[in-house]
């Protein structure tokens, strides 16, 4: 493993693709009453370009705290963290978003949508601090893509939860990102509405050739993505996935620490 996390970039994995996220030794501390909560203890993680990568966890095991890290959202109390090549812990807030912009796509639990925005607006957000041209085109394209090619005026308020997420996946893919977090994407929909909206992410993440990394509490929709890893007690530990010939394997998604 390298000696800096600035040099992660030129790590490549079995297919020879670039080291996306990398995570050494995190730590990440809160201040509860007057005592220190531990939430991720000496936490390491890779993630390669192409691959989906699921987190999976009980309610409270930290997973949307580590996704915040993993995207430069919040700050770790330890250990280094690099996203695309580039060691968070030497960027500051701005910087963080500079290096998101127009790279990193974002879904959420809660749709995060302006309710003063159309579908159409909304997915127009992001394109604002991109150099793409003709960003009302593009954005009407993506929405056409999740079916809501009718719904461009409409607001939030006029959408079902199901619409809502389309429209907030249109705004994760709109800018053709290299990496896509999704926290809880179905977590707010029904059944039925939760498996047409997961279909719809896993076929644009193909698609896109997206770099994906998913948290989710739902053992069966992580067994979907590569890899699925479980955090548990601050740590992640892999899980065994089912090749197309039958036989498990490990993920091989964590850093080696020895």
């Amino acid at each position: 493993m390298p000696t800096s996390l600035t040099d992660s970039v030129e790590y490549r994995s079995a297919e020879n693709s670039p080291l996306i996220l990398h995570a050494h030794d995190l730590e990440k501390t809160v201040t509860s009453g007057e005592r220190p909560l531990s939430i991720l203890q000496h936490l390491n993680l890779q993630v390669f370009k192409g691959q989906s990568v699921a987190i999976i966890g009980q309610s409270g095991a930290g997973k949307s705290t580590l996704l915040g890290l993993l995207a430069g959202l919040d700050t770790p109390t330890g250990g280094e963290l690099a996203l695309f090549g580039e060691s968070l812990g030497e960027l500051d807030e701005d910087g963080r978003a500079r290096l998101r912009a127009g790279r990193v796509g974002f879904v959420f639990q809660n749709f995060q949508l302006l309710p003063t925005l159309t579908a159409l607006e909304n997915v127009q957000l992001p394109l604002e601090l991109t150099p793409m041209a003709d960003d009302s085109r593009r954005a009407r394209q993506w929405l056409q893509r999740v079916g809501l090619g009718e719904r461009l005026s409409h607001l939030p308020r006029q959408l079902s939860g199901g619409e809502q997420q389309r429209v907030a996946l249109a705004r994760a893919f709109v800018t053709a990102p290299v990496l896509v977090f999704a926290d809880e994407p179905t977590g707010n929909l029904d059944p039925v509405t939760g498996e047409q909206v997961i279909e719809t992410l896993f076929s644009l993440n193909r698609e896109a050739g997206t770099t994906l990394v998913l948290v989710t509490h739902d053992a069966q929709l992580a067994a979907r993505c590569d890899h699925s890893l479980r955090l548990e007690n601050g740590q992640l530990t892999e899980q065994l996935t089912t090749r197309s010939d039958g036989e498990e394997q490990t993920s091989g998604a964590l850093e080696s620490t020895t």
